[in-house]
């Protein structure tokens, strides 16, 4: 076979290359796609449309699995702690009733302000701050992650937050923010240590975190709970940093970064000789595998968010959402 080497037609090739190259990159950057070498140059994580549509993509869904106490319904747009949370509450409600949720409210959000961060590399992530009309004033923090180009958005944390705790983000001349990476020694304590930390503290006690609800309260909550008569509780904290449930941080004004991470959890409570464990609600029986008797072990995942300040200093636990998961009888 013979083979074209005239360095006229060579050259004509390469440009011809090079303009159907320049076009690709082109078309994706007009379709909407912002991630060129995405793993390589630091740029935003998604465009505002992008987000935005992600938000209502997400919300849809949600309504959906919740009137149909259905998971398949919102599995693909969750993961992370929420998804397993959900997933497990939808069980539930599925088991109790399984022709639909009667006590379904759809989920509706306004004052809607979203963060998007610039960053290289993945996972890809924004924020989504909302009202929401479930729960009060406070704020529902959502944070939206995917792993590749391909994937579609879903939502890993769900967290609670008073209004007046919401931080204000540091960004750019554009309004992109900034991550701040798992190691990072600027803070108090490095994002990729929280989840860590925060079991330690709540098995022992140490100066990493500020009083307050999720901190001290949970403690001595706990520490009432561990002994009644007839009934011992004991509480077992790991963490959970892999994957999905990797930690995420965005610089605060000030240089601080809010944090949002998970944890694991367990409870046993185990009946005095002679006496059962206390009746439990529809939720857990339905999640509950074996007979109860003696003892039964319920498992949680949590999702957090703490503000964690720049140099030395306290960490603050802004919000803790905790879901039952499983639970052993025996």
């Amino acid at each position: 076979m013979s083979r074209d080497r005239n360095p006229r037609r060579l050259r004509r090739r390469d440009r011809n290359a090079l303009i159907a190259a320049s076009l690709t990159a082109l078309s994706l950057t007009a379709g909407g796609c912002v991630v060129v070498h995405g793993e390589r140059e630091v740029l935003p994580a998604a465009t505002r449309a992008e987000a935005a549509k992600a938000l209502t993509a997400f919300t849809t869904a949600y309504n959906k699995a919740d009137k149909a106490n259905d998971n398949s319904l919102d599995a693909p747009y969750l993961t992370g702690p929420f998804g397993d949370i959900t997933a497990a509450r939808l069980k539930a409600g599925h088991a109790t009733s399984p022709s639909g949720n009667p006590n379904h409210v759809p989920l509706k959000l306004s004052d809607v302000k979203i963060t998007v961060p610039k960053k290289a590399g993945w996972p890809r992530w924004f924020i989504a701050d909302a009202r929401a009309n479930k729960t009060g004033s406070q704020r529902w923090l959502m944070v939206f992650t995917r792993g590749d180009l391909g994937e579609r958005w879903r939502v890993a944390y769900v967290t609670l937050v008073d209004p007046s705790l919401v931080p204000e983000f540091e960004t750019d001349k554009d309004g992109w923010a900034e991550t701040v990476p798992a190691d990072s020694g600027q803070l108090a304590v490095a994002p990729g240590k929280l989840s860590a930390d925060y079991a330690t503290y709540l098995k022992k006690g140490t100066k990493t975190f500020n009083e307050g609800r999720y901190t001290s309260r949970e403690r001595a909550d706990r520490a009432q709970r561990a002994r009644r008569p007839g009934l011992v509780t004991q509480f077992i904290d790991r963490p959970l940093t892999s994957g999905d449930y990797a930690p995420l941080a965005l610089r605060t004004v000030g240089g601080g970064a809010l944090v949002f991470f998970s944890t694991h959890h367990y409870e046993k409570q185990t009946a005095a000789p002679g006496t059962t464990v206390p009746p439990q609600g529809k939720d857990v029986q339905a999640l509950t595998k074996g007979e109860v008797n003696q003892s039964l072990t319920m498992e949680f995942v949590s999702a957090e968010a703490a503000l964690d300040p720049p140099g030395a200093g306290q960490v603050s636990i802004l919000s803790r959402v905790p879901g039952l998961t499983s639970a052993q009888g025996a």
